[in-house]
C-alpha cells in the first residue's frame, strides 16, 4: 500500500522525496529506514521545535510543513523506478503544488531535482533560480546513510540549517520554531 502524503494548505515547505524505500512502505510512515536521519536533521537544524520520529510523520503540518514523493511506488533503489513512472509523478507533484501553494519545495535529494528540472537543473544542493508557481526551489542531499556525497550527519545538517535561513528569509519577523500552521490538514490514499 503506498505511503499517504502529508499536505496542508500553504505549507511553508513541502519536502519531496523521489520515492518511498522499501522499510517506509513497510512500516506505513515517511523516511523510515534504519539509516536515514531525516527526522533528527529536521530537529537539529531548528525547523522544528520538537523531536519526532517516522512513527510520528504526520506531525509535520503541526508546523506548517508537508511532505509527498514523485513517484508513489517503493523500491529497493530509485533507480529501479521507470521513465514513465517519472514523468507521471512530475506531473502529479505540479497539480500538488499548484493546490497546496507551498512558499518553498524542498526536493530531498540531488537526482531528483535534477529528475524534474532536466537540463535546466544547476549543481549541488541548495537554493536553486527555479520557481514552481509562486515556490521557490530549494534542494537537500539525500540523508540517506548510503549518500557517499554527504556521508555524515554533518555534512547533510549544514543544508537542513540553509533551508531554515531561506525559509527565514521569506518572514523574518515570524519565529517558525513556535508557531503551528493552523491550516487544514489532509492526508490523501
Amino acid at each position: 500500500m503506498p505511503l499517504k502524503d502529508i499536505l496542508i494548505d500553504n505549507p511553508k515547505i513541502l519536502f519531496v522525496g523521489i520515492n518511498p524505500g522499501l522499510r517506509s512502505e513497510a512500516r506505513g510512515h515517511h523516511f523510515a529506514g534504519n539509516g536515514n536521519p531525516f527526522w533528527r536533521l529536521l530537529y537539529a537544524s531548528r525547523l522544528i521545535p520538537v523531536e519526532i520520529d517516522a512513527d510520528n510523520d504526520t506531525r509535520l503540518a503541526e508546523f506548517g510543513f508537508a511532505l509527498t514523493n514523485l513517484c508513489p511506488r517503493a523500491t529497493r533503489s530509485a533507480a529501479e523506478l521507470t521513465a514513465d513512472e517519472i514523468e507521471r509523478g512530475k506531473r502529479a507533484l505540479l497539480r500538488k503544488i499548484r493546490r497546496v501553494r507551498p512558499a518553498i519545495v524542498a526536493f530531498v535529494g540531488i537526482s531528483i531535482y535534477t529528475q524534474v528540472f532536466g537540463r535546466d537543473a544547476t549543481a549541488g544542493p541548495g537554493a536553486k533560480p527555479q520557481k514552481i508557481g509562486e515556490a521557490g526551489v530549494f534542494v537537500l542531499p539525500n540523508p540517506s546513510g548510503l549518500n557517499a556525497g554527504y556521508p555524515g550527519f554533518n555534512h547533510k545538517l549544514v543544508w537542513f540549517e540553509h533551508l531554515r535561513a531561506e525559509l527565514e528569509k521569506l518572514n523574518p519577523e515570524t519565529s517558525i520554531h513556535l508557531l503551528a500552521n493552523r491550516s487544514r490538514l489532509v492526508i490523501l490514499e
